[in-house]
């Protein structure tokens, strides 16, 4: 029972990983594929409305710079976007430190080249945006859930990388939380050993069994059962024919040769009534005697009493097994012949 269980549970491990080493990959560039998805639609979300509020910051830089060269007095007007109202900000100190030489007004003085640089920069800020949000929806477009796991990282990383966090958190004048990105290590084939191989089938097996892992216990099952009944049906072949071995065993009993044994006892069979072969129970070694009530037992011999005297009347097909065993002689067969004449 034991080397049975062992054995069966042997032949899951390797059925287990047979099929595993097609199945698991597949499944990890899957599961890493619906990562990258999920951070890169998330990432992308953030971009889209850094995106919308840039246009909203360039659009008004543009309308302010416009405004102070007709009228001035732009950077002292109060604004309820911060992003905007840190510009004005910015724009009134620098105006502070030339106050005196340029006062403000309308034209385009320095305050006017403020704003206009404010909105350059607010422009290319906005351009940066764009192109990140661009190389993100080509990856998104291009990812493949079967991709190897090094491409589909290394793609995302591509995209990712580039993204300038610190442009979407001023346009959104808000913390935001950044995609985190997957890890590779969570992501790779653990199965480098047998042994590990072994742990994860268990592991797999006793935790979250699948059809999987049900197929391939009952394969090794049934598999092992087969495996058993082929030995089973193979002793005959392998081990000899139950005749043959008692006939082994009675000549051991008579510390002979096999072959020196039957011929031994076929010296002694005569014909008997209907012509079949019979043996006097008399003239039996203890291992021919042996040999005949096994035969006996088994119905391939016939105790039989004539004129005072025992008998066993032998199955003629056995019979005819034991003198065919003497086709080929064996040499201590030969040794115990008797030496040809001069």
């Amino acid at each position: 029972m034991v080397t049975a269980s062992v054995s069966i549970a042997f032949s899951y491990v390797s059925l287990h990983t047979w099929f595993a080493a097609r199945e698991r990959p597949a499944q990890i560039e899957r599961r890493l594929y619906d990562a990258l998805s999920g951070a890169a639609g998330q990432a992308q979300e953030q971009l889209t409305a850094a995106i919308a509020e840039a246009e909203k910051h360039v659009l008004a830089l543009e309308e302010m710079t416009v405004a102070e060269k007709a009228h001035g007095f732009i950077s002292r007007a109060q604004d309820a976007d911060p992003w905007l109202a840190r510009v004005r900000e910015a724009v009134a100190r620098e105006a502070e430190s030339y106050a005196a030489s340029y006062p403000e007004g309308a034209g385009a003085g320095l305050r006017y080249t403020a704003f206009d640089r404010q909105a350059t920069l607010a422009r290319q800020t906005l351009a940066r945006l764009r192109e990140s949000a661009k190389a993100l929806a080509a990856f998104r477009a291009g990812a493949k859930p079967l991709d190897p796991t090094e491409e589909q990282l290394r793609s995302f990383r591509l995209a990712f990388d580039v993204i300038p966090w610190a442009d979407v958190r001023d346009q959104l004048h808000a913390e935001l939380r950044v995609p985190a990105v997957p890890a590779y290590s969570d992501f790779v084939n653990r199965a480098a050993s047998g042994q590990e191989d072994l742990v994860i089938a268990f592991t797999e097996l006793f935790g979250a069994p699948t059809s999987r892992h049900v197929l391939a216990f009952t394969l090794a099952a049934f598999i092992d059962v087969i495996v058993f009944l082929l030995a089973y049906a193979s002793g005959p072949f392998f081990f000899g024919a139950p005749e043959t071995r008692w006939v082994a065993a009675a000549a051991a009993l008579d510390a002979t040769d096999e072959q020196v044994f039957v011929r031994g006892l076929l010296r002694k069979i005569a014909a008997g009534p209907q012509g079949l072969p019979r043996v006097e129970q008399d003239a039996l070694s203890p291992g021919e005697r042996q040999l005949c009530l096994v035969l006996t037992s088994r119905g391939l011999s016939a105790p039989l009493a004539e004129d005072g005297r025992h008998y066993h009347l032998l199955d003629a097909a056995f019979h005819q097994r034991l003198v065919q065993s003497l086709a080929e002689r064996g040499l201590p067969l030969q040794a115990s012949g008797a030496p040809v004449a001069g």
